[in-house]
This record gives structure tokens, sequence and C-alpha cells, in this order.
């Protein structure tokens, strides 16, 4: 069965709403569970907030509902902290239908701007088929399962998006697919920041409870890896950086088109995000976030010491800034971590993957392979789902997977 095969026959059966999905002529299996976030309560549009860990409260932010904007726009700047389907969803673990619990399990995390999980299904079953190990994808907040569906409903964003090109004239790469998401953080660029929080937490928790054996399909103590595509490696890499919990002191990450810091990577795209979304995250976290900080006392703390993720966040915002911090701890990581860039690829260019992961004086040994592909790809789409190309794209497709299992199961 060819990639492009596979990839509509796991399109065809995925159903979260499942407990199991039994994959036709295969020994892999998908268990769906569910999840409930505990860190909703981080996002913007709450009435107070604290800081458990320091004890520090912090007054409620006011309303995020611009009364300025057209309603069909105005929906999507509605307080984040009370979005249902942001705080309770579903995840899947493809994993050898053995009937054992898993004692190993590569977190699969995705891009930005995604709306299902199709792309990630054959890299999941592949993974899983390579390594032996477990291979779960868990969903950023405010993506995937966690978005409200009208978010994907073309003929409401293309509203939105038509708003949006008649208000800024000069707008790039305005579409109905990244509507919702640039109208978000153009409004509140925050939200970047909290929802990889909250992101960040969720993670951290899954993993507690593989580690303390309260996972029915996992086993105690597994060992975690990480697989991460785009802006899923910025979040990898943070977790790795900072190993806040001490539980990713061994893992493993291999990153897939991704690995720069925030200011050199290049999203907009009518995929991700337009050009006035990208200017408004810009100017927040590499131009003025010092001045912000001085506005949002709950913001400037979970940046500072005492919050080691928010520091290395920091720290992967700017090539320039923090470098030594940045450059210091990949370096102890670096035995850790390998990526894959591609070459035709505009949003994660390769020689800025090497910039981040090798360092200035290109004296970290994360070891970054160039690839390129003998048919049209992009960094939003590396293995296209066409059979007049199957077989070009299986090998590429092979050849990456490869990459990514020798490294994952590496001692």
């Amino acid at each position: 069965m060819t990639y492009c095969q596979n990839y509509h026959l796991l399109k065809r059966i995925f159903n979260q709403c499942d407990e199991v999905t039994r994959i036709p002529d295969s020994s892999v299996e998908m268990i769906h569970s569910s999840f409930v976030s505990e860190s909703q309560r981080l996002l913007p549009g709450a009435t107070s907030y604290s800081c458990d860990a320091h004890r520090l409260v912090f007054d409620g932010e006011d309303s995020l509902e611009d009364t300025g904007l057209p309603t069909h726009i105005r929906e999507l700047s509605l307080a984040d902290a009370h979005f249902t389907a942001n705080r309770e969803f579903r995840y899947t673990i493809f994993k050898p239908a053995d009937g054992r619990k898993a004692d190993r399990v590569i977190l699969l995390l995705h891009g930005l701007n995604e709306r299902h999980w199709y792309k990630y299904l054959p890299w999941a079953q592949k993974l899983v088929e390579l390594t032996g190990h477990a291979v779960c994808l868990f969903p950023i907040a405010f993506h995937m399962n966690r978005a409200p569906e009208e978010w994907s409903s073309a003929k409401r964003m293309n509203l939105v998006a038509q708003e949006r090109r008649s208000t800024y004239p000069s707008i790039a790469q305005s579409s109905f697919a990244n509507a919702a998401i640039s109208t978000r953080l153009h409004n509140r660029p925050q939200r970047f920041f909290w929802s990889g929080v909250q992101t960040y937490n969720d993670v951290e928790r899954l993993i507690g409870c593989f580690h303390s054996g309260g996972h029915p399909h996992v086993a105690q103590h597994a060992r975690v890896n990480f697989f991460a595509y785009s802006i899923g490696s910025f979040l990898a890499q943070i977790m790795l950086m900072a190993n806040r919990s001490g539980s990713l002191a061994d893992a493993k990450l291999f990153i897939f088109c991704g690995g720069p810091t925030f200011d050199r990577m290049y999203p907009v795209s009518k995929y991700i995000m337009d050009s006035e979304a990208m200017i408004a995250l810009y100017a927040f976290y590499v131009e003025h976030l010092d001045n912000e900080f001085k506005r949002d006392k709950r913001l400037s703390h979970y940046f500072a010491q005492g919050h080691a993720s928010g520091e290395y966040f920091r720290a992967m915002l700017s090539i320039r800034k923090l470098k030594a911090m940045r450059e210091q701890r990949l370096q102890e990581l670096s035995s850790n971590i390998m990526a894959v860039a591609l070459k035709r690829d505009e949003v994660i260019q390769p020689s800025e993957v090497v910039n981040t992961l090798k360092g200035d004086s290109r004296t970290i040994p994360i070891p970054v392979h160039v690839m390129d592909f003998p048919y049209d790809h992009s960094h939003v789409m590396p293995f296209p789902y066409q059979e007049s190309i199957a077989a070009e794209v299986d090998r590429g497709f092979n050849q990456v997977f490869a990459m990514a299992a020798q490294h994952l199961t590496a001692c």
C-alpha cells in the first residue's frame, strides 16, 4: 500500500469518538482517550489569576471582546478561558495491537493552525511499525479538536478574511483557512504565549499520568520521546530545555521542518497566518517585549526566574538575545536532538535551522540533515497525496521516518 493509499484509508476510519479503531491488515491500533485541561484558568479572560508555586495573585483581565469589530470577527475574540472545546477533548495513541501496555511513548507534536489530524495518521502508524513504540497525537491548545468547529467553516471564515482584506489593504496571504488564528493573534498576541503555557502544562500532566501508572495503555515510568513538526518543535525544544518535572533528562527529540528561533520563522502563508498577524506577533515578542512586561505583571512573572519554561521561551524568541543561555543548553542536549530540514521549505528555512541548532560558531553537534525531494512539496505538504508521484513520495517519506526511528530508538 502506498503512502497515499494508506493516508486515505486512515482518514476514512479515524474517529476519536470511538474507544478503539482497528487498522485493517495492520498490527497497529488506535486508542482514543479523554483529557481535561487543568490550565484553562491561565488563559486570557479569567476574572482572577494566581501562581500557586510562588503564592502570587494577579488581577483578572478585562473582557477580550472588542465591540468595534463586526459580529463575525467578535466571535473570535471572546474570552479564551471559557472555551469548553479547548478544555475537554480527545487524544489518540497509536500502539501495537498486542494488548500490552507501552513501555515507550513518542509524543507527536503538530504544526501551527492545524484543524485535523489526517496528515499525521500515516506518520504515527509508520513510527509504531518502525520502533515498536506507542505514538501519542496530542493537540496544541485551540488547534485540532480543541477549537470550535465554526473556525473551520469556509463560509464563515471567508467573511472574516474578506473583512481583514478590506481593513488592511496591504495584507498578504489572507484566506479562510488562516482567518481565525490571524484574527485572534492579531487582536491579542499574548494568546501565543498563554496557549503555549497551557499546552506545556497539559503535556507535562499527561507524562505524569504515564509515569504514575495511571494510564490504562502506558506502562508506569514509560520513557517518553518526541517527534515534533514545525511549531511543535518550538514547544518540544522548550520542554527539553526546561525539563521542569525532571522526567525528560533522557528524552530524545526528532525535529522535522522546525528548530529555529521564533524571529527566524516565516509563517506567512494562506495555510498558517496572514502578514498582519505575523507583524503583530513580531512586534510584541521581538521588538517590544520589555515594554509589555511593564504593562503586564503576570506576563512578566511567567517569563522570569522561577519559571524555567518562560525563560527558555524567551531564549527561543530571538537569535541574538539570550544566545549564550540558549546555546549552552542546546550543547548539553545535543546528543538527544536530531533535525531534518527541507531545502525548499520557505516557512522554516534550512539555514535558519542550522543557525539555531548548531549555533553561531557551528560548535553545537546537533545533526541537521537538509533534504530535497524530486517532486513538488512544501512545508505544509511535505508528502502530497498524489498517486501520480506515489513512488517518489514513498521514498521520501520512508527516508525521513527511517532516520526518525533510528534516532528515537537509540540508547
